[in-house]
């Protein structure tokens, strides 16, 4: 009896140091770094809405591992430090075997050296800033572009499409308005872009006119934007009442790109004829897409940007990865992740090379009638650009 009762106590010991990780519960959690309130709470949002439509889909199809799948959501407040406390409350404190997260290049970057010390994967499926993948940590992996990619594609375009002879760069002063000017900075002037303007801003200010102004005076052909959706609103705005007039407005996605920018809600009328870096549109020609935009819509009465596919599509590959680890063992499930080649998803495909980065198409978009078109690359394009745009003048 004695022995019998000692085995129990030893189970029951077990079962309770391991319970947050799932291993004595009829669940497996994963834990989520995403901004839902602050500056960044429209990004989050998005996200989020991506997460739990996954989540529902993955759990009707029997879960991860025979077990039910749970999302232990962290808010870090739009703020690098409380992402790197979520770090610590989610595998010290919460045992998840890995994580997903967060949204901005800062906070993103943050917690990668807390993620590598604790040997636990993240899959980042937003924060665009090259210097997010500089640490080459194993334990990485990014399923977006990064910011020379996408000024690859802006630069692209410009040359398929008019071909612009200067370029100003407006850039919130933060790690991925930085990171987008610099790309852009190298880029242009090896595709024959002359920069006539480099102007960085503090973000949420309420006033930008005098770097708008100068921008004016410089007279450049393309306005390259580095901004997120409260920035992106105002300078658009206030770009019209100073009259400033470029044949280009481009941008580093971002604000951008968010399905609130061309709504009352975002710039509305200001954001027509707008150029954007995209990364998933609901009209990409991927299996899933189209699909995945009828439920965001059904669920939350709106289109998603890229954001949401995102957060949809980062849970669908870490309960691949375990999948195919076929365990909760961190390593395991890093090393699945490293030997994934999925040739096609809703997000396209995803393969990770030798730093832990998805080698991801780009989409050049527009807004053209409140709707983002895709107009560049041409095999992927259902609109033609408009350009120039119309000078504020005769727009309606």
């Amino acid at each position: 009896m004695r022995m019998r009762f000692l085995r129990f106590t030893l189970l029951f010991t077990v079962c309770v140091a391991a319970s947050l990780a799932g291993v004595c519960q009829n669940t497996t959690r994963i834990g989520i770094i995403v901004p839902l309130t602050g500056s960044q709470a429209a990004f989050g949002e998005a996200l989020k809405n991506g997460y739990l439509i996954a989540v529902d889909e993955i759990n009707a199809k029997g879960g991860v591992l025979g077990k039910k799948l749970e999302l232990d959501f962290y808010d870090d407040q739009s703020k690098p430090d409380q992402a790197v406390q979520g770090v610590s409350k989610l595998v010290d404190q919460d045992r998840v075997p890995l994580l997903i997260g967060s949204f901005s290049s800062e906070s993103t970057k943050a917690i990668i050296p807390s993620v590598t010390q604790r040997q636990v994967p993240l899959i980042i499926p937003a924060a665009n800033a090259d210097n997010v993948m500089e640490s080459k940590s194993p334990w990485v992996f990014r399923i977006c572009s990064g910011a020379a990619d996408y000024a690859r594609a802006t630069l692209a375009f410009l040359k398929d499409n008019g071909a612009p002879k200067t370029i100003a760069i407006v850039y919130e002063n933060t790690n991925f308005g930085q990171g987008a000017m610099k790309a852009m900075s190298a880029a242009a002037p090896l595709a024959g872009l002359k920069i006539v303007a480099v102007e960085s801003y503090e973000a949420k200010s309420p006033d930008y006119r005098s770097v708008l102004r100068r921008v004016k005076q410089a007279n450049p052909d393309v306005i390259y934007f580095c901004s997120y959706l409260l920035d992106a609103t105002t300078l658009m705005r206030q770009s019209q009442e100073i009259d400033l007039n470029a044949r280009y407005y481009t941008s580093a996605g971002t604000g951008f790109a968010v399905a609130e920018f061309p709504t009352a809600k975002g710039a509305g009328k200001n954001a027509e004829y707008t150029i954007s870096i995209a990364q998933w549109v609901p009209t990409a020609r991927w299996t899933g897409s189209s699909e995945f935009d009828a439920e965001y819509f059904k669920r939350y009465g709106s289109h998603p940007a890229h954001h949401g596919m995102f957060g949809y599509e980062s849970l669908q590959i870490a309960v691949r990865a375990i999948t195919d680890a076929k365990s909760l063992d961190s390593a395991k499930v890093r090393d699945a992740l490293r030997n994934l080649n999925l040739r096609m998803t809703p997000f396209g495909p995803i393969k990770f090379d030798a730093v832990g980065q998805n080698q991801h198409p780009v989409l050049v978009t527009q807004v053209q009638g409140g709707q983002y078109r895709i107009v560049y690359p041409p095999d992927a394009a259902d609109s033609k650009p408009i350009i120039p745009a119309p000078r504020w003048a005769d727009r309606r």
